[in-house]
């Protein structure tokens, strides 16, 4: 059953105790054509926004026009030279215009310019970061476009890095994330729809997807799963992606994430959707397979073989990552006839002078080396790596010495620690390590028969599992031969004969 309906919403906290101002509470309202009273409106609104600037132009003593920006949201230089100065030298040539059309004709060199007589959208562009002129005897208020030239420059992605491909990444600026993803498609089929969300942050979301390649019962669907969401806030992609997956409870992710613009760029070329979050650098990219999370970009910057040989180390190694400790469990504990003789007993003989179950042996190893995992990802990138290695090291190293843990269970942690970092999607190879702990408390209690009715399990959710009406293992389950060109093998370029009709 889908987790998600049409018409919920899911909200966060308790609006009604809430005193932050809301751009729908008594805002509606219209401006006057005084501009005293006007002000008086944005005071009352922007009470204790010391942060607010209200810059007056005055002729013969009279308030003319009052310019009302957030500081430091704007670029102050470009409001000097291309709005104030204007207007100043207006003043002294007594050319002063008294309609906004006129301001904005005679005066603004600003092309992004709009003008409006509520106040709710006065306040919207203000904290959006733009400069509302009121001018006197004119309820019409006019909003220049200034941003803030101060934000993060486009680097290279450092959750996708590659060897071979593109090195710049999306940024938390939404403009300059479109402007990367048009810059590899040139074309207006490209479309880009924006909605705001979250009660209090006012977040720009974006929808962008290929004209007539995406289909459009899913770019419908995204626009219904959006539409209904209701939150405070809305502070990175991650927020959205909770509120619009399909099952919030499997542990395979549903919405594919991605820093990189050229990933962005082949996914829509496949016919997918994109959504973009202000202030977020990560893009989510709906729908999402099984297969969608053990291909990486640059699969398809280096030549096909080479490429197919390291999807089917992928999918060889992600069975290591799920079932290498069960697996260890299993036969030592339940089905030691299974294993060599020489091999039992060197088994046997690590495992003399250690106190605790095979179980409870790995299950304290794996948990150990998600802590030095965690750890490594915390502390600063100059003695991160090194802190999770040395301590690995040290830890197996000094727990088989002192007779707590045997060798061979640090040899099938730290296979299975490498085997979960071959999947390049982060969120996914998170999934994957997860089902580790039940797959080993199942091998401990039933042996090889709880393995098998976990990969049993795992793989009638997996089937099941829809991704925005997708299922998520197709092409494979149901199986279309058609589509097979570019999962299990990385057909060549040009053998391929239009991206769309994967």
């Amino acid at each position: 059953m889908r987790w998600f309906k049409r018409g919920k919403v899911k909200i966060t906290g308790n609006l009604d105790k809430m005193k932050t101002i809301s751009l729908n509470e008594n805002n509606d309202n219209e401006f006057s054509t005084d501009i005293e009273h006007n002000e008086k409106i944005l005071k009352e609104v922007f009470q204790d926004c010391s942060d607010l600037v209200y810059r007056k132009v005055e002729i013969n003593q009279k308030k003319q026009w009052l310019i009302v920006y957030i500081d430091n949201l704007i670029d102050t230089n470009m409001l000097e030279e291309h709005v104030i100065k204007p207007m100043l030298i207006s003043v002294t040539r007594d050319q002063v215009p008294t309609e906004p059309g006129d301001l904005e004709d005679e005066l603004i060199s600003i092309g992004n310019t709009t003008s409006s007589t509520k106040v709710s959208d006065a306040i919207h562009n203000v904290l959006e970061g733009h400069a509302a002129i009121l001018m006197a005897g004119t309820s019409n208020v006019m909003m220049v476009c200034l941003p803030a030239s101060s934000k993060r420059s486009i680097e290279e992605a450092s959750s996708e890095p590659v060897i071979r491909g593109p090195r710049d990444g999306f940024i938390e600026k939404i403009s300059t994330n479109i402007s990367l993803i048009r810059s590899r498609l040139k074309t207006p089929k490209l479309k880009v729809e924006y909605l705001i969300l979250g009660e209090h942050t006012q977040t720009k979301i974006a929808i962008t997807y290929l004209k007539g390649i995406a289909l459009d019962s899913i770019v419908e669907e995204v626009r219904a799963r959006l539409k209904p969401i209701k939150l405070d806030g809305v502070l990175d992609s991650a927020y959205i992606e909770e509120c619009i997956e399909d099952q919030p409870y499997s542990p395979f992710p549903q919405v594919h994430n991605t820093e990189r613009p050229d990933v962005v760029a082949a996914e829509l070329l496949e016919g997918k959707v994109a959504i973009l979050v202000d202030t977020s650098p990560f893009v989510l990219i709906v729908p999402m397979t099984f297969w969608t999370g053990l291909q990486a970009s640059e699969d398809y910057y280096v030549r096909w073989p080479v490429a197919t040989f390291f999807r089917w180390i992928r999918l060889l190694f992600i069975h290591f990552a799920i079932f290498a400790p069960p697996l260890y469990v299993a036969i030592t504990t339940f089905h030691q006839e299974m294993i060599p003789t020489n091999l039992v007993l060197s088994i046997a003989a690590s495992r003399e002078a250690v106190p605790f179950p095979a179980m409870i042996e790995a299950l304290l190893m794996e948990i150990i080396f998600e802590a030095l995992r965690e750890a490594g990802i915390r502390l600063p990138k100059q003695i991160g790596p090194t802190i999770s290695i040395v301590g690995g090291l040290v830890i197996g190293q000094s727990a088989v010495q002192a007779g707590l843990i045997s060798a061979p269970v640090v040899i099938i942690v730290s296979i299975t620690g490498i085997a979960a970092f071959t999947i390049p999607r982060y969120s996914f190879a998170n999934g994957i390590r997860l089902l580790r702990f039940p797959m080993l408390f199942l091998a401990g209690s039933l042996g090889l028969y709880g393995i098998v009715l976990g990969f049993l399990g795992i793989m009638l959710h997996v089937t099941s599992l829809r991704s925005f009406g997708v299922l998520y293992f197709s092409p494979i389950a149901p199986f279309k031969v058609a589509a097979l060109k570019d999962v299990l093998i990385r057909i060549p370029i040009w053998a391929k004969r239009s991206w769309g009709s994967k």
